[in-house]
């Protein structure tokens, strides 16, 4: 039986009104991005936790560009809350970096950050207003013929430091390596790594040729390791992302790291549209911030409950 044209219209719009009412919205809607970049310098491609907003409503989170000029930005500052981002810029004072992809907290260290270059140069900087100074920097350990970092999150356990980072993949031919080691600082300041474990990691979403299996990642309290992964088409995208947790990390009281991964890695949110190169779990939090390098359609960021315990 076809019913009339006026009762199709009134079921059609009970049930929108119902998938609204039921949170069945596919992640990823427009309305939950707020956008903090406009075009492909201002992009986020790694993002660090600072603490909470001055009115509490929100949080302050420092964010990397992937610009490789002299005198492009490298580094802002963004205040995320509920209903919109702004975003400021930070001074870099020393060694400009080309192509930062990651930037991490250091933990018990008010103020000190580690970021992260595509090529797997490590700087330590101190951060104090709206200027980051760069106290010293140094490579990553056993990088890996053709790796390209995108990803480094640093762990804090008995009473220990651990690093993450991972050569981000290429499509089905080449898997993610996700690398581990110790970390420990030299009395002048630049980073010093211990005895380096690797281990490969497919994602589990997105699958096509240009998916990057792991494009950040972040540690939660428990050892839980979550990791964003991502496909990109080029510059005008199409793009497709997810949040997926990939195992777990664990640091012995003599400074041993362990990784175990899951071996069918739980997608816990999809975000197609969007370039996630940046995933940070917030302290204490199943929240999770995340930021979006969509090259020249600019950068966005959102909250999604991705962390658990």
């Amino acid at each position: 039986m076809k019913l009339p044209i006026g009762r199709r219209t009134a079921l059609m719009s009970a049930a929108t009104a119902l998938l609204t009412i039921l949170g069945t919205v596919p992640a990823g809607a427009e309305s939950e991005w707020h956008k903090v970049g406009s075009d492909a310098r201002s992009g986020v491609s790694g993002l660090a936790y600072e603490g909470p907003a001055t009115d509490r409503a929100g949080v302050n989170a420092l964010i990397v560009h992937d610009n490789k000029r002299s005198g492009q930005q490298r580094l802002s500052r963004i205040t995320h809350g509920e209903g919109s981002s702004e975003v400021v810029p930070v001074t870099w004072d020393g060694a400009e970096p080309v192509d930062l992809e990651a930037i991490e907290a250091v933990p018990d260290m008010p103020g000190e950050y580690l970021a992260l270059t595509s090529r797997g140069i490590v700087y330590r900087l101190e951060v104090t207003g709206s200027t980051a100074t760069v106290v010293d920097y140094a490579p990553l350990p056993a990088i890996g013929e053709g790796d390209d970092f995108e990803s480094f999150a640093v762990v804090a356990q008995q009473g220990k430091l651990a690093v993450l980072w991972a050569d981000r993949g290429a499509g089905a031919d080449r898997p993610a390596t996700l690398y581990a080691a110790p970390l420990t600082f030299a009395s002048w300041g630049q980073p010093l790594f211990g005895a380096v474990t690797r281990k490969s990691y497919r994602a589990a979403y997105p699958t096509g040729d240009g998916t990057r299996h792991i494009s950040d990642i972040s540690v939660t309290g428990s050892g839980r390791i979550i990791v964003s992964s991502a496909s990109d088409a080029g510059d005008d995208g199409p793009f497709d992302s997810a949040v997926s947790d990939a195992g777990r990390v664990s640091v012995s009281a003599a400074g041993r790291v362990r990784v175990t991964l899951a071996a069918s890695p739980a997608v816990l949110g999809t975000y197609p549209r969007y370039k996630v190169e940046a995933v940070e779990c917030l302290p204490g939090s199943a929240d999770a911030v995340l930021g979006t390098d969509d090259e020249n359609l600019g950068g966005y960021v959102r909250t999604v409950p991705v962390c658990g315990t």
